[in-house]
């Protein structure tokens, strides 16, 4: 399971970003704009939805409960300073994709019994794509958190999320996660559709050595 973030680029526009990890076989999206006026993030939203719907990808949004369901998009992915999950779980109804962030195995805890679809844990390590940066989980951090909620029978899907590279997928999902979520990584090199079409084939790989 890889999901992509956009990310402002010199480089590329969102919509650009969005065809590229399509076009490599990505499924899932986070249109994720966190300066953006609403009419902005709308107009976004209008040029990334038919690319999504063409190649059969989620899009869910980062916060903006109300555009998302105005947009009929699949879903919402909630930081901890955005809507309380329940409240839009309220909202959007049963058929809504709604991630929510976790930093620590506490904050997992928290969401046991609620219906939350997965949790997006991190930071893995640095990242320049999000200014308030929560403490490095590394490597040792995602092995602890994932048997303390596992060991308390909390199922929940947790995807790694904070300057995953390639080189890291193997290593992550060792640690017993269900996917990673890109960003940075992918836009830099030089080639992001190759990179994306081969960090799935990684976690492919990934998923097979731990049903073996």
């Amino acid at each position: 399971m890889l999901q992509f973030i956009t990310h402002p680029s010199d480089k590329y526009t969102i919509a650009e970003e969005v065809q590229m990890v399509l076009e490599g076989g990505c499924k899932w999206i986070q249109l994720r704009l966190k300066d953006a006026t609403d009419e902005e993030f709308r107009q976004t939203a209008l040029e990334i939805i038919p690319l999504c719907q063409e190649n059969e990808a989620f899009l869910v949004f980062d916060d903006r409960v109300e555009l998302a369901m105005e947009m009929s998009v699949h879903g919402v992915h909630l930081g901890k300073e955005d809507m309380n999950p329940l409240l839009a779980r309220e909202t959007m109804g049963a058929e809504a994709i709604i991630g929510c962030t976790a930093n620590t195995a506490e904050d997992i805890k928290k969401f046991r019994g609620w219906d939350v679809d997965y949790v997006g844990l991190g930071p893995f390590r640095y990242t320049t794509t999000k200014s308030k940066l929560s403490p490095i989980i590394g490597i040792e951090g995602y092995k602890e958190i994932v048997k303390e909620v596992r060991a308390a029978d909390i199922l929940l899907p947790i995807v790694a999320i904070g300057g995953v590279t390639i080189d890291d997928i193997d290593q992550l999902m060792a640690t017993g996660i269900n996917g990673v979520a890109m960003s940075g990584a992918i836009l830099n090199a030089p080639d992001p559709v190759d990179y994306t079409r081969r960090s799935i084939e990684k976690l492919h790989e990934a998923f097979a050595k731990m049903k073996n």
